[in-house]
């Protein structure tokens, strides 16, 4: 149940991506050009995302556990601290480098790009070498 339940968020994701234009890296380097040819699209993905998650969270706080699970697994720290900012930076200019993030790339591996999968390659690589650092 949980495998069919994660297969089918996934493709109902991917599905979602294909369907704005979120896996092509130019539209989010377009919402990134502030300054130059703004292309709003990604803000009104991020709008629809964030009415869905808001009524997720709405939902969540009613259920005793979830349906597919024991528990919630909802993150454990609230603190704002070093490691979580630079993460952040990072991951901003490696998305405006770039135009994709995790999901869009993973997403995008079915277009067989090389380039898609040099990214999902770094990114592997890079999520691997703070896993190590973090562990020491």
């Amino acid at each position: 149940m949980r495998a069919f339940l994660s297969l089918l968020s996934g493709t109902i994701f991917g599905f979602g991506l294909a369907l704005s234009g979120m896996m092509n890296p130019a539209r989010v380097r377009g919402f990134l050009d502030l300054f130059g040819d703004w292309d709003p699209t990604l803000a009104f993905v991020m709008g629809g995302a964030m009415l869905v998650m808001a009524a997720a969270w709405l939902v969540q706080r009613r259920l005793a556990r979830p349906t597919a699970d024991r528990d919630f697994h909802l993150p454990e720290t609230q603190t704002i601290d070093a490691p979580l900012l630079s993460g952040a930076v990072l991951f901003g200019v490696g998305w405006g480098l770039a135009g994709l993030c995790p999901g869009p790339a993973i997403a995008s591996l079915g277009t067989a790009l090389p380039q898609v999968l040099v990214f999902v390659v770094a990114m592997i690589v890079g999520m691997a070498t703070v896993r190590l650092f973090q562990q020491r």
